[in-house]
């Protein structure tokens, strides 16, 4: 077998390593339903074909923010919408991009085989959704790489990208990437995103087999770690954490992450590791809750994938795992079990969160800085005082005693 290693890297304020994701080629010869025998495994693990029965994505469009995908692929022919490419200008003209990683998770998500009844090749989690490619990474093979980590005009390509989907219309947004730095402009588009009922979901990165942080941590990661991204660890064959997902409070859940088949540019299928592709398969979830609840809120169908999981840490929760293994067939009964709920009170008696209390705004909250050092020295002080105050009432109290006190009577003279 060929090797390679495929590589993504993104720029927020300075150069930092994104994805970086071990991959092996299969032959061009190898057959396609050998491939979809090994994609078995990962498929019960997360209860697919359970969930098939009540939903298969249809009418979702999940973006995926990567390096582009592949749109002739055999098993996702028919699938992907080619977006913007946010990347332009980076790779020298004429050098066309590898869309190797991006082609990869689409097919983790949306994938629909090929051959009789799709019975061949990759099928994703949700193979009847479609496919929104956003391009706003490269490649560390392609050309245009250190241009495109070094210039000004692509640090902000991931706000971008997240709003560019919302407004194509995805419901589902991928980011199978990580960065260290966080900006404003990611979060408020993020923030926008969720106001407009999309899901977004994200890689919690692949750093946890490096020393812990002095916080006890594997480093946070973005866009994971913002609030309201569905930030996703990576579980190894035997549905632990796998050595290097990260471990933080900011991961959710997990999915399987490790020899992860999937489809690559031209044909070819790809066998990896990392949370890459662990989001990219809860990416497929989100999208079959969509399908079958489309107007359920962001928040909600997060609850539906925390609540609905599989192998559940025996504390409920842990900062490997997070609440558990995914199940796209526990989540979707989860879904359909709160799907009746919203997140806005309802009656008569309830009020309008968008309007202002009372009727006019707010005042300002006051921010309170505790500085304990003057707290100690002025409480120190009042409390010498204190003392020196009860010291003083004492003296003047057995003062006025003793001046009160009668004398004491003479004695009579002798005879």
């Amino acid at each position: 077998m060929l090797r390679r290693r495929a590589a993504v890297v993104l720029l927020a304020a300075l150069v930092a390593p994104v994805v970086t994701v071990p991959v092996v080629t299969v032959p061009a010869p190898a057959l396609a339903d050998d491939v979809r025998d090994s994609q078995r495994p990962v498929l019960r693990t997360l209860q697919v074909s359970r969930a098939w029965a009540v939903s298969k994505g249809k009418g979702v469009t999940v973006a995926v923010l990567d390096s582009g995908v592949d749109p002739r692929h055999r098993d996702l022919a028919g699938s992907v919408i080619v977006g913007r490419d946010f990347t332009a200008g980076a790779n020298p003209p004429g050098v066309r991009p590898r869309k190797l990683h991006g082609t990869y998770m689409a097919s983790l998500i949306a994938g629909h085989g090929h051959g009789p009844g799709g019975g061949d090749g990759i099928i994703g989690i949700a193979p009847r959704a479609k496919i929104l490619s956003v391009r706003i990474i490269l490649e560390d093979e392609e050309p245009g790489f250190r241009e495109f980590n070094s210039a000004e005009r692509y640090e902000d390509v991931v706000a971008k990208g997240i709003r560019y989907a919302v407004d194509r219309g995805a419901d589902v947004i991928n980011m199978s990437i990580t960065k260290e730095l966080a900006t404003k402009e990611e979060r408020a588009a993020i923030r926008y995103a969720i106001s407009k009922g999309v899901v977004l979901v994200a890689a919690a990165g692949n750093d946890g087999a490096a020393k812990p942080g002095a916080d006890g941590f594997a480093p946070y990661s973005y866009p994971a770690a913002f609030p309201g991204v569905v930030s996703v660890g990576a579980a190894d064959r035997g549905l632990r954490r796998a050595s290097f997902s990260n471990f933080n409070p900011s991961v959710l859940v997990a999915a399987p992450g490790v020899d992860i088949l999937g489809a690559g540019p031209g044909d070819e299928y790809w066998v990896g590791r990392g949370t890459s592709q662990a989001s990219a398969m809860v990416s497929g979830v989100a999208a079959l809750i969509k399908a079958k609840y489309p107007k359920m809120s962001p928040a909600l169908v997060v609850q539906a994938l925390t609540s609905g999981t599989n192998k559940r840490p025996s504390d409920g929760y842990d900062t490997g795992m997070g609440f558990g293994v995914v199940s796209a067939a526990g989540a979707l009964a989860e879904a359909g079990r709160i799907s009746r709920h919203t997140l806005r009170a309802a009656g008569d008696d309830t009020k309008d969160p968008a309007e202002p209390v009372a009727g006019r705004p707010l005042p300002p909250v006051p921010v309170v800085r505790r500085d304990h050092h003057a707290i100690t020295v002025y409480g120190g002080i009042a409390g010498i005082a204190a003392l020196a105050a009860l010291a003083c009432v004492a003296t003047i109290a057995l003062t006025i005693t003793r001046i009160r006190r009668p004398p004491a009577p003479s004695e009579p003279p002798a005879p």
